[in-house]
């Protein structure tokens, strides 16, 4: 991956679009007011997304500090509004953005059993995501397309959308989806043939291959600037369980389409992969993580190709890779998914067939023994990626993933979370700059994180009532850019404050002192039901009760579980 100190940028610049051969709301040369309606409103979405020069060169940079804008800073006024006319909360649409079907080599299932399940088991919103590989390519973007649609119109309250899994050259997996039209096909189809590692032979950490990947966020870029698609997101799967996502492949992802390549999942799916032998489990590490060092890993520790309570080491690592990226100001934001394949106990095989002349397996065949090799839940079992949504739509749900309104739990652990930076003293019933957000304030102003936690007080889906036990208060300085692009730690994060959480409660709600401003910085939280805990990887100093790594052949992930939030920033100024 070129790691040495000598290895190439590609630099990317959005500003300078202009020319008459472009679409109004693209032709920078024509003022705002003088555009039509629906034009201005195409432009204000497209500068919010971070995919219009003047929107980026309108952020600046933060006060006397020299580094980059701060997220809110480029999202315009707009998004600054959580009120929906209810009283002022988000809904909340828990959703799950990697899942496989009978149009992925390895897995078996129909769009609908996936998306049914899920649904079942309260997503309101999936993506349909099989392997970029040389026979879907060809046959299966197409032939999956009318599946999808099927499912839509059988299961109208649920949003399902068409991605894929894409082999990013020269690194991992990554989620790639765009919002459902006329041409969700083509620009799929397109995208993979051009710019999928399989089919291109671009696996290898080259500097070309790097290049590749940065080519096909501009071909994603390019799309919904021209219209194509109404937008597309990309997120990298199981970042840490190869090695092979480098920082600066990390960091050059998001530069180069900023709202596009908008985060990673914190935890990976197969979370069913630990459960021991003895449990009729595959006995295999959590997160199907059991990987080693290969030629093209970059030199991370043996201990990141672990999960650490059930989460990617580069998310549950206080002051690890993901705070390393949050203090340069900047978006990025985490997600869970099941990355459901086959299912842990279950009974059915896939239907044979010759997968790479069809591009599919036929239905699968129930009724046989149980498989105790599958490590994979249904979606929406155990893990769920909650987005605050300003209605039930396909643009909400996207807009509130580009603009960080994401929280994500396994097992049910808590049932709802609203998070909000305000001023001291501040009660306005909705107040506050909520998950995602920016609150700019000058140096000098007092302010308080408020956490309110609805608690579980149903089953879940292994049939006891989870107990949340203790919520973390983290805080990282906003240092903006690192000197060295594949730096993967920061000094200025850790766990501040942590809350105990009493039983026999409903809801709590804790109100946490932040001190008046003097620097930029971002603040985040998580809880754990207590029952696994051990000093995070950069010491108890930092992080004194952090997840224990997840021990291979041994790791029941219901006897294990936590919530993360995505962070809010505060900008001083």
């Amino acid at each position: 991956m070129g790691h040495g100190p000598g290895h190439h940028h590609h630099h990317h610049d959005e500003v300078g679009i202009g020319g008459s051969d472009l679409p109004a709301a693209l032709d920078l040369s024509t003022p705002d007011e003088e555009l039509r309606p629906e034009d201005r409103s195409r432009r204000a979405f497209l500068r919010r997304a971070g995919l219009l020069g003047a929107g980026v060169a309108a952020a600046g940079t933060l006060a006397g500090a020299g580094v980059s804008a701060l997220p809110a800073a480029a999202h315009g006024k707009d998004d600054d509004k959580h009120d929906d006319g209810k009283g002022g909360s988000f809904k909340w649409l828990a959703g799950d953005h990697h899942i496989h079907t009978r149009f992925s080599s390895d897995a078996m299932y129909r769009v609908l059993d996936q998306v049914q399940h899920g649904r079942a088991y309260g997503l309101d919103w999936m993506v349909i995501t099989d392997h970029g590989s040389e026979a879907h390519a060809k046959i299966g973007v197409d032939v999956v397309n009318p599946e999808i649609l099927a499912a839509r119109e059988a299961l109208k309250d649920t949003l399902i959308f068409q991605g894929l899994e894409w082999n990013i050259p020269a690194a991992e997996h990554g989620t790639v989806f765009v919002h459902p039209g006329k041409n969700e096909v083509s620009v799929l189809k397109q995208f993979e043939n051009d710019y999928d590692s399989s089919i291109k032979g671009a696996g290898a950490n080259t500097p070309a291959n790097e290049a590749l990947a940065i080519a096909g966020l501009n071909f994603l870029s390019d799309a919904v600037k021209r219209g194509k698609v109404e937008h597309a997101l990309f997120l990298a799967n199981h970042p840490a369980r190869n090695g092979i996502d480098s920082p600066h492949e990390v960091r050059g992802w998001r530069d180069a389409a900023p709202g596009i390549a908008i985060g990673w999942e914190g935890a990976p799916g197969h979370q069913a992969a630990g459960i021991s032998t003895a449990n009729n489990g595959p006995g295999s590490a959590r997160g199907f993580y059991g990987n080693s060092p290969s030629v093209n890993s970059f030199p991370y520790p043996l201990e990141s190709y672990r999960t650490w309570g059930g989460f990617d080491w580069f998310t549950s690592t206080v002051g690890g890779l993901w705070d390393s990226l949050l203090a340069e100001g900047k978006p990025w934001w985490i997600t869970a998914n099941s990355d459901a394949h086959t299912i842990f106990l279950e009974t059915a095989v896939r239907g044979s067939t010759d997968f790479n002349a069809l591009g599919y397996y036929l239905d699968p065949v129930h009724g046989g023994k149980v498989v105790t090799t599958n490590g994979d839940f249904w979606p929406g079992y155990y893990s769920k990626t909650h987005v605050g949504a300003t209605t039930d739509s396909y643009k909400a749900v996207m807009d509130g993933l580009r603009l960080g309104r994401v929280w994500v739990d396994h097992g049910g652990l808590i049932a709802g979370l609203d998070m909000r930076v305000r001023k001291a003293g501040d009660r306005s019933p909705d107040g506050g700059t909520p998950l995602g957000g920016t609150l700019s304030v000058k140096k000098g102003t007092a302010l308080e994180l408020v956490i309110t936690i609805d608690l579980a007080v149903l089953p879940n889906w292994a049939e006891f009532v989870p107990k949340l036990a203790r919520v973390d208060v983290i805080r990282g300085k906003v240092t903006g850019k690192p000197q060295d692009k594949d730096t993967f730690t920061t000094p200025n994060t850790r766990v501040e404050k942590s809350f105990e959480v009493g039983s026999g409660q409903k809801k709590v709600k804790f109100t946490y002192a932040l001190g008046r401003v003097d620097h930029s910085y971002y603040v985040r939280v998580r809880g754990t039901d207590g029952n696994r805990v051990a000093p995070g990887y950069l010491g108890a100093s930092v992080d004194p009760h952090g997840p224990a790594i997840d021990v291979v052949g041994d790791a029941d992930p219901w006897a294990d579980l936590w919530f993360y939030s995505n962070p809010i920033w505060v900008e001083a100024r």
